[in-house]
């Protein structure tokens, strides 16, 4: 397993920080959503072996995250903040962390070439980081945390303060890394960001883990939450009426000669009665959907679950 954590609770004195999580990951690329303060970050100190729970037990690549130098080299991290001297250049910042892995000179500035080529640097490697724009900051932060080629590589909100060329480029980065087939968790709490990368992720609010798996995996908890869905159907009037008559749907619209808009709080129910009708010719539907099946709205769901509000 890429990842194992059974019963991780981490209390800042009376302050909870990350709230009895256990899950398992396999090796792969995954997402950790949630809003500022839900404990992203306390969890990736946890994994990384930063910090070491109060109670249960973090488990990365097979073994103990805590004080483990073996695994910290099979890990690439890029923590939130920047923390890098402004006086030296790309080379010198990458050479030396990777030095820290426990390669010799020569090695570690092979490597910190590398992966400076990687992320688009070369030509700017030997300037003072103090001149570099935030994107060519957050490009060597990158290039330190892969040029030991880690297993596994952890991104604390990586497109942070980004502008769109700089995000385009990361994202590129980003999927060239999981095309090779090298893990990834990369954590924000901005969802497009999650979504051009992968489909499977970890919803985490005020320190719980609320839900994970893949995208469809979330609409299948989301059933039978109100949701607004799209059917078209060769006979929209008849279906409207039928789907009101039988209580499926709590409202309708006819949307042109074909298209029929639905809001439903019985998604399940819905998808099993058309099913049925389809099956025996009552009816022939070309196309259903939800209208907004997006992870945005999958997140906004779940959260309002989480509060008690739907």
């Amino acid at each position: 397993m890429l990842l194992e954590l059974k019963n991780v609770t981490r209390l800042y004195g009376t302050v909870i920080g990350v709230n009895d999580v256990t899950l398992s990951l396999a090796a792969g690329a995954h997402g950790l959503l949630g809003p500022n303060g839900a404990g992203k970050t306390t969890l990736l100190n946890l994994i990384t072996g930063q910090l070491s729970p109060t109670i249960g037990s973090v488990r990365v690549l097979g073994m103990g995250s805590r004080s483990n130098p073996n695994l910290l080299r099979r890990i690439g991290y890029l923590p939130s903040t920047e923390g890098m001297y402004a006086d030296v250049s790309a080379l010198e910042w990458v050479t030396y962390l990777t030095r820290l892995q426990g390669f010799n000179a020569y090695e570690a500035n092979g490597l910190a070439l590398q992966a400076l080529e990687r992320v688009d640097l070369m030509e700017h490697m030997h300037r003072n980081i103090s001149t570099y724009s935030r994107g060519m900051r957050q490009r060597t932060r990158l290039a330190q945390a892969i040029a030991h080629n880690p297993d596994l590589l952890i991104l604390d909100e990586p497109f942070s303060g980004l502008d769109p060329i700089a995000r385009h480029s990361m994202t590129s980065l980003l999927e060239g890394w999981i095309a090779e087939g090298r893990s990834l968790i990369i954590a924000s709490h901005v969802l497009h960001e999650i979504e051009s990368l992968t489909r499977s992720f970890l919803l985490l609010g005020s320190g719980r883990l609320l839900a994970s798996g893949s995208t469809d995996d979330m609409n299948e908890l989301l059933a039978d939450v109100p949701s607004e869905v799209r059917i078209r159907v060769n006979k929209p009037r008849e279906l409207a009426a039928e789907l009101l008559r039988v209580g499926l749907v709590d409202a309708v619209k006819l949307i042109g000669t074909e298209d029929l808009s639905v809001s439903t709080a019985l998604s399940a129910q819905l998808g099993r009665f058309l099913g049925k009708a389809v099956t025996e010719g009552e009816y022939a539907v070309s196309e259903l959907h939800a209208v907004d099946d997006s992870l945005q709205n999958v997140f906004n769901s779940l959260m309002k679950i989480h509060r008690g509000s739907v």
